[in-house]
């Protein structure tokens, strides 16, 4: 399964996308939840089979510097501290945050604004992930992934596996970056989501594929999950990251070995 979220105060649930995958078929695909919605439907899965994975497109957590200065030994710390205080590191946006009116980019001297993974991830026709510390602004993920770390808490609650965090079990979350999934396709154009679905021939039912082109966000739920079925070998053998980095910071998942489109 694949969740493409949103992190809007109003109106989450018609951005967030849920897409499942089932012996290589796109069998779900879905909005209209919210993303405490999404958490419980995510755990009846699992209740009901536990060989689920599911990948969520938000940063799992900061740069490690970040949840050093403020006292978090571990990430479920830094979701706890999300939880009672994201609304207000929102609200105020002061550095490290940036993004909202008036609020540029603030230099932090030798402190990264990109964790590891980020700095690592391939760049598909230049685009890279964002910091987490955007909150604004074209492209920011920073909103989503503080308002979403809570949620990494109650699927941590519900048994789920929340890698690099956890060694790696069923049922198991990973965080994605749909860019690195989709490759090179222009995601604001319906027909060339439409060619990109048909060229591939990804999507059987023709109703479910012209609800994966209806929109960016339900295109990056599909074929997310769609690639994490056809690497699902590379999924099961995932490592115990066991470095103090990625057990601060999380890691991004993306399939190894994929090759880049240029269609």
């Amino acid at each position: 399964m694949a969740v493409d979220w949103s992190g809007r105060a109003s109106g989450a649930s018609k951005k967030i996308w849920v897409a499942e995958v089932v012996g290589s078929e796109l069998v779900f695909l879905e909005n209209g939840r919210s993303g405490a919605e999404v958490a419980q439907l995510l755990a009846d899965r699992a209740a009901m089979d536990n060989r689920i994975v599911v990948g969520l497109d938000f940063a799992f957590s900061f740069p490690a510097w970040f949840l050093t200065d403020h006292g978090h030994r571990s990430v479920r710390e830094l979701w706890a501290a999300a939880e009672l205080h994201g609304e207000d590191w929102l609200k105020e946006c002061a550095p490290p945050f940036w993004g909202r009116p008036g609020k540029r980019k603030p230099d932090l001297g030798d402190r990264e604004h990109f964790r590891a993974t980020e700095r690592l991830a391939d760049p598909i026709r230049g685009v890279m992930p964002k910091s987490v510390f955007q909150i604004g602004g074209a492209g920011a993920v920073g909103t989503g992934s503080v308002r979403g770390m809570p949620t990494l808490a109650n699927l941590s609650a519900a048994g789920f596996s929340i890698w690099p965090f956890d060694p790696p079990a069923l049922p198991l979350v990973v965080e994605i970056y749909p860019r690195t999934l989709t490759r090179d396709v222009r995601k604001s154009s319906q027909m060339g989501c439409e060619e990109y679905l048909f060229a591939r021939n990804l999507i059987s039912a023709p109703s479910l594929r012209t609800r994966a082109a209806s929109s960016e966000d339900a295109f990056d739920a599909a074929v997310s999950a769609l690639v994490m079925w056809k690497h699902r070998s590379q999924l099961a053998e995932l490592d115990d990251q066991s470095d103090e980095v990625s057990h601060l910071e999380g890691a991004i998942w993306y399939p190894i070995g994929q090759p880049r489109d240029t269609t």
